[in-house]
């Protein structure tokens, strides 16, 4: 609705002799003769024409003044409105931030709870492994410390056992020599175990089997083990070595160093194909992965490939497969997963077509009739190898498409499905 007072210049409170004479001015400036090169010259002088008409007359004027309060305040009502919207829209935009922000602060505080929980496993592992160090070579210094005490104690029995044979001189004979001596000639196995268990073929075999697994032990990882401190010290360590074999106890074993952990992204025809594959460890050693009969979240452990400390077994490499997201293709356990599109009508009446498979050759599918989007179809032995000698299966996933452009055949066939029939 125009506003006539300020069409012609006047305030709402003006007098009829103050609004024509405000019309008079206003015409005269805007007359069409006046104006011929302005097109609005006619609009213009009309629209204050109509202005004057209703302003002059008293009742005109008052029920213009009623119909534009009721304007006013419609549109003050709708301002208000507006501005509630507006204000309700804010809030609501604010509250989805501040939901947003909340849940960013979350993402980052797992983020960084998991990451604190990671360092702190390390740094357990890593303290762990310096306390076995630590306990290995206390465990060496005390061996050495007790290896010293006996050597001392062997040689004053060695010194002892001299004096007597000494002492003895001829009543001895020929069998007080050194090798009839405790302090004389070390043994072999053989010559220990027969003077302890006698000439028997059990004790004969016992002592070659200890002394094969004495050569054994000094061969393992090039590292020599260093003889007895002194020879008194050789029946017993071969005495307690027989008794374990006897007993079928096994030597104990050192402890194991910490293994170390490790992803591998590999590809779907990596394990199809079930070959290995490279990694990079932290300390720049490549190692291979085998791959077979495994699949996303899967574990490989290599077998002695980890940390080596001194007096520590060694450790192992625990490989975590990850599969490699591809476009057509998802890993599901043993199963490979894709999606094949079909229409309106195939989905209705059922076809025969094909599917990509995931080696790339074409497998034919059977859709059945009246079938729907989000249905599969399984076909086995076309998945991934499993441990167990067998495969997965190839799972197709249905999507029901529409045409590119609307039919109208289609269109009438639905609107009379949903509507009826009329005539």
């Amino acid at each position: 609705m125009r506003d006539f007072y300020s069409i012609l210049g006047v305030k709402r409170d003006a007098g009829s002799d103050e609004i024509k004479a405000a019309w008079r001015t206003k015409a005269k400036s805007v007359h069409p003769d006046q104006n011929r090169d302005d097109p609005h010259a006619h609009n213009r002088f009309a629209e204050i024409g109509r202005a004057y008409e209703v302003l002059k007359d008293p009742a005109k004027r008052s029920r213009y003044d009623q119909q534009r309060m009721k304007v006013e305040a419609l549109e003050r009502e709708q301002t208000i409105m507006q501005q509630r919207q507006s204000a309700r829209e804010a809030a609501e935009k604010a509250k989805q931030a501040k939901a947003n922000a909340e849940r960013v602060l979350e993402e980052l505080a797992r983020a960084e709870a998991e990451k604190a929980k990671a360092d702190a496993a390390q740094a357990a592992q890593a303290e762990k492994a310096r306390a076995e160090r630590q306990q290995a070579a206390e465990a060496k210094t005390k061996a050495q410390a007790d290896a010293g005490a006996k050597d001392a104690t062997a040689e004053t029995a060695s010194a002892t056992a001299t004096n007597k044979t000494a002492a003895s001189g001829a009543t001895a004979g020929p069998a007080s020599g050194p090798s009839a001596t405790v302090g004389g000639t070390a043994s072999g196995p053989e010559e220990t175990v027969s003077r302890i268990f006698g000439d028997s073929p059990e004790a004969a075999a016992a002592a070659e089997s200890l002394r094969r697994e004495q050569e054994a032990a000094e061969l393992q990882e090039g590292i020599p083990l260093k003889p007895p401190a002194s020879p008194l010290l050789a029946p017993i360590e071969l005495f307690s070595s027989l008794v374990r074999r006897l007993r079928g106890a096994p030597p104990p074993l050192p402890e194991k160093a910490p293994d170390i952990f490790a992803d591998a992204v590999v590809a779907i025809a990596d394990l199809l194909e079930q070959k290995s594959v490279s990694i990079t460890l932290n300390d720049g050693r490549e190692v291979r992965v085998p791959l077979i009969g495994v699949t996303e979240g899967h574990v490989v452990r290599l077998k002695g490939q980890g940390l080596k400390f001194q007096g520590l077994q060694r450790g192992d490499v625990a490989v975590t497969i990850k599969v490699l997201r591809a476009d057509r293709f998802a890993v599901d356990q043993f199963d490979i997963r894709t999606v094949l599109p079909i229409t309106l009508e195939n989905a209705v009446l059922g076809c025969e077509t094909q599917v990509e498979g995931p080696d790339g050759t074409m497998v034919p599918v059977t859709v059945p009739a009246w079938s729907n989007s989000d249905q599969v179809i399984r076909i086995d032995e076309l998945g991934l190898p499993n441990s167990e000698g067998g495969r997965g299966a190839l799972v197709v996933e249905l999507r029901v498409m529409l045409w590119e452009k609307p039919d109208e055949k289609v269109t009438d066939l639905m609107r009379l499905m949903r509507e009826g029939l009329y005539i």
